[in-house]
């Protein structure tokens, strides 16, 4: 055998490359049994160690699989979250099958591996478990166990458009951030095989927005959830990057692009355009090195910028804005002042002592506040009057102190970028003067055909409450996207029920959930201070949100809770129930929400 192998390399070696690169691909049928000989049986665990409603890591060759127990059933998937890498067997596990990943929300099918939540991109593979004398077995290519290979692309039931790429209606999207993605997905995966086009005004594909303020990364291609050509060629998406659209005809169902006033026919339409930073009305807003942050290009302002020995103010205590300071507070500038209207950084959202808790750990890393202050204008440099010298503001005790600068960012909020609309007819009623567009619970624009609108732009009603709300979180709008592909895909509407989640860097990670406008108490387990702590936010006695730092995975399980109708209420907490202690995972959990 040796000899007869040598010899056939040695023939091998002799065929030109040419001729080998002729050779067809293998066919589907050829690469599954390539993948059963790279398939491992290995008993992994006793069965009397895993219990019914639990999960557990355990070690595969050189790799992880994370195994979970629903009942009697035993399931096997990649043990690692697909966004950022994250230990799943440290999330939460539900009955109905759901885990969801300690760090961001995201939330996978412990079945079949499919996504159910975003932010991940890509579904983990699942692996075939079953016992055997005792052992839980795991049968799996080892390749796939591994950290750096713990995605698998999302099962396809569609893997292109039934027409060209650019004939045909089909769904239009305007838009190209996480809504625009998640839309795409979701209309693959469930098996929509008509043409999707995307408009987009900036000029790449769909990126991980996220880490624009968390570490001002400047490089499309290392923020792209997949590349333009993958979209393209794999998703059949006619993806037209740098266009803008300027008016919609709902009567004609057609989208006007750009100076050309080129007309995009739509069977559907999916508005997903996002936010548009906000500047304050003041002198000086435009002046050259006054920056919001937004896109790629705007990071890449900032990030040339913000060098080392510069003087920074920061107009806004927003989380965009406290994130870019953490971003950059290792950088040796020369100062770094962050203007606020409020007492404390995030008060309105997680209430004054976390913000005072916050707001200590940056002034530890030099940050200085101008609490309670408002600004009154942006003050031209006198040797290069197209840029900023310095940002004047009156403190809250009536004093008007003026803060040097070389550069000026502004973190005020963004507004909903549907100024287009505004002259679109039929859109008169459902765009409210904030620019938000106002929608029914299947994300449906109220009162329009075939329009859905999604992510920061819509106005929906929140579940359980029915009080319209728009949602400004990464999360939200992916979600948002996969919903609206499957109801399209499958020709049948759900009611959008997922639970809000965000995430911030602030020296640890924030993680929060649900829905907290206009809570009137909050409870607080641990220490702001320390930066590790949960808090309950409760409205009328009902728990509405939940923040946490350092506290893994409270706010996962907290999510759930509330999806599930089983979170505790203000006065259970108060009195020291866990929410550890409810059980969710289990065949004995009695969710109260079907």
């Amino acid at each position: 055998m040796p000899g007869l192998l040598s010899h056939r390399l040695r023939t091998l070696s002799l065929i030109s490359p040419q001729l080998l690169s002729q050779r067809p691909p293998p066919s589907p049928k050829a690469l599954v049994a390539l993948r059963r000989m790279s398939q491992k049986t290995i008993a992994v665990l006793d069965a009397s160690e895993l219990k019914d409603g639990e999960m557990k890591e355990v070690q595969f060759e050189e790799g992880k699989v994370l195994l979970s127990k629903l009942g009697d059933k035993i399931h096997a998937t990649s043990a690692f979250c697909t966004h950022y890498g994250a230990p799943l067997a440290k999330g939460v596990l539900t009955a109905d099958g759901r885990v969801v990943c300690p760090w961001h929300g995201a939330c996978f099918n412990v079945c079949t591996g499919d996504i159910e939540d975003a932010p991940a991109p890509s579904a983990l593979h699942s692996f075939k478990a079953e016992v055997v004398n005792g052992k839980i077995q795991v049968t799996a290519d080892p390749a796939s166990t591994k950290s750096e290979n713990k995605a698998r692309q999302p099962k396809l039931l569609a893997t292109g458009s039934s027409v060209p790429v650019g004939q045909g209606k089909g769904v239009v999207i305007v838009g190209g951030g996480s809504g625009a993605f998640h839309c795409i997905e979701g209309l693959r995966e469930r098996g929509y095989n008509g043409p999707i086009t995307v408009l987009s005004k900036e000029n790449y594909a769909p990126i991980d927005r996220t880490k624009l303020s968390k570490a001002l990364l400047t490089d499309p291609s290392k923020l792209e959830w997949r590349p333009l050509s993958e979209l393209r060629l794999k998703y059949g998406v006619d993806f037209r990057a740098g266009v803008e659209v300027t008016n919609v005809d709902v009567a004609s169902k057609e989208v006007v692009v750009g100076a050309t006033q080129e007309r995009v026919p739509y069977e559907t339409l999916v508005l997903a355009t996002g936010g548009i930073p906000r500047r304050l009305p003041i002198q000086g807003k435009d002046l050259a090195n006054v920056y919001t942050l937004r896109g790629v290009e705007d990071a890449k302002k900032i990030d040339a910028a913000a060098k080392e020995g510069k003087r920074l103010v920061v107009i806004g205590s927003s989380f965009i804005s406290m994130e870019l300071v953490v971003a950059v507070t290792s950088r040796k500038l020369a100062s770094i002042d962050v203007i606020g209207q409020e007492e404390y950084p995030f008060e309105l959202v997680l209430g004054k002592e976390i913000g005072a808790g916050l707001k200590k750990f940056h002034e530890s890393k030099g940050v200085k506040f101008h609490m309670e202050s408002k600004v009154e204008k942006i003050v031209p440099s006198e040797s290069d009057p197209s840029l900023a010298s310095a940002v004047v503001v009156t403190s809250s005790s009536g004093q008007t102190i003026t803060l040097p600068a070389d550069v000026v960012v502004m973190g005020v909020g963004v507004a909903p970028a549907t100024e287009f609309l505004k002259s679109s007819k039929g859109f008169e009623q459902v765009v409210d003067k904030s620019g938000a567009v106002h929608v029914d619970e299947y994300l449906r624009v109220k009162g329009l055909n075939d329009v859905y609108a999604i992510g920061d732009i819509a106005m929906y009603p929140q579940p359980g409450t029915g009080e319209p709300r728009r949602i400004e979180h990464w999360n939200v709008a992916g979600n948002h996207g996969r919903a609206v592909g499957q109801s399209i895909a499958e020709g049948k509407a759900q009611p959008f029920v997922k639970i809000p989640v965000f995430w911030s860097a602030q020296g640890q990670q924030l993680r929060y959930c649900g829905v907290g406008a206009g809570y009137d108490d909050v409870i607080i387990d641990g220490n702001p201070e320390e930066m590790k702590f949960i808090a309950y936010y409760a409205k009328d006695g009902k728990i509405v949100a939940m923040a946490s730092m350092q506290r893994d995975p409270a706010v996962s399980k907290g999510s759930e809770l509330l999806r599930l109708g089983l979170m505790p209420s203000a006065a259970e907490i108060k009195a020291g129930k866990d929410i550890f202690s409810v059980d969710i995972s289990s065949a004995n959990a009695k969710p109260k929400v079907a």
